[in-house]
């Protein structure tokens, strides 16, 4: 028998294409507020290099899930995706088979120093025990028909010249390789980015040269209201497809700068460049620091049917050494 707060009977492997409908049944379709990634990401990330994807089972059943993929030149592992089958909960299956991933971490990637991770929530006195707080980001979170879409922008539009003194031909949607000398530069580095980290989604990564094959697996839409030195720069997420509606899709904008004139335009600029082609009812959450958040809330304020999804909530990085 296994003592309270315990896993036992848990035996864990790499998860496999044909684990996939197991791994769907232990993803509630109202987790994440009906906004769960697994379904579309389950098989890139089992293609995905320096991604290991790691199951847990009990009595044949898939219970958990859990994956680690290598950044910062091979230094960090970022933990990402943990699930457990609901019934199962509470019962030390997660602490678990974490620790099964950090294990085997430490034995086939020495080299690893360092373990992170995103949490949507205030941590917890005990996980700030195991880890440190290393940046934050405010979550603005809208959601609307794909139709209302194009009206929100263009009422936003109209005001934003009140927000900014910058004239919008500034703002320049950059080409891979401008995107990636800008999001590398000093000044982005040491001015923009959240204690010096970019965060693209829920995915925190060291501004270094090797974390731009990730990046530019992601297929991400890069804008900055200037070429050269920046008071804000974005990155956008491709839409993928979420249980929250038949055809609701889900996108993430990241937002680095202080600056709110610049980060509206920027924001606006993102979704101008979503209008041509989405289909369906769109939810999308924009990243922004907290200083930031109350004023981006304000402009975002609409009579084209752009409603707010969650209210003023937190994306926290968490560290620790492995």
């Amino acid at each position: 028998m296994c003592a309270a707060g315990e896993a036992c009977d848990v035996e864990y492997s790499l998860a496999e294409e044909q684990d996939f409908q197991q791994v769907l049944n232990i993803c509630s379709s109202d987790a994440f507020d009906g906004l769960d990634y697994m379904a579309p990401m389950f098989h890139c990330w089992l293609q995905e290099p320096g991604r290991v994807v790691f199951i847990a089972r009990m009595n044949n059943r898939v219970v958990a899930l859990e994956s680690a993929l290598l950044v910062d030149g091979g230094q960090t592992v970022v933990l990402q995706g943990l699930r457990v089958a609901p019934d199962l909960r509470h019962r030390g299956i997660a602490s678990a088979i974490q620790k099964h991933v950090t294990d085997y971490v430490r034995h086939h990637y020495p080299e690893v120093s360092a373990v992170r991770l995103a949490r949507g929530n205030q941590p917890s006195p005990q996980t700030l025990a195991k880890y440190r707080i290393i940046a934050k980001e405010a979550i603005l979170s809208l959601c609307c028909e794909v139709t209302d879409l194009g009206p929100f922008v263009a009422e936003l539009q109209s005001r934003l010249p009140c927000q900014t003194n910058s004239s919008s031909h500034s703002l320049v949607i950059l080409d891979q390789q401008q995107a990636e000398m800008l999001i590398l530069s000093d000044h982005v580095v040491s001015n923009l980015l959240p204690n010096k980290t970019i965060i693209n989604d829920w995915e925190p990564l060291k501004p270094v040269q090797a974390n731009l094959e990730v990046l530019r697996r992601r297929g991400l839409t890069w804008i900055a209201d200037h070429e050269l030195e920046p008071s804000a720069i974005s990155l956008c997420t491709t839409p993928y497809a979420v249980p929250y509606r038949h055809d609701a899709l889900h996108l993430h904008i990241n937002i680095f700068g202080h600056s709110l004139a610049s980060v509206c335009a920027v924001f606006l600029a993102q979704l101008e460049a979503l209008l041509p082609s989405l289909p369906g009812y769109l939810i999308f959450y924009t990243y922004v620091d907290p200083e930031v958040w109350p004023g981006l809330c304000e402009f975002c304020q609409n009579n084209a049917n752009v409603s707010f999804f969650k209210d003023y909530w937190e994306e926290v990085i968490l560290e620790a050494d492995l």
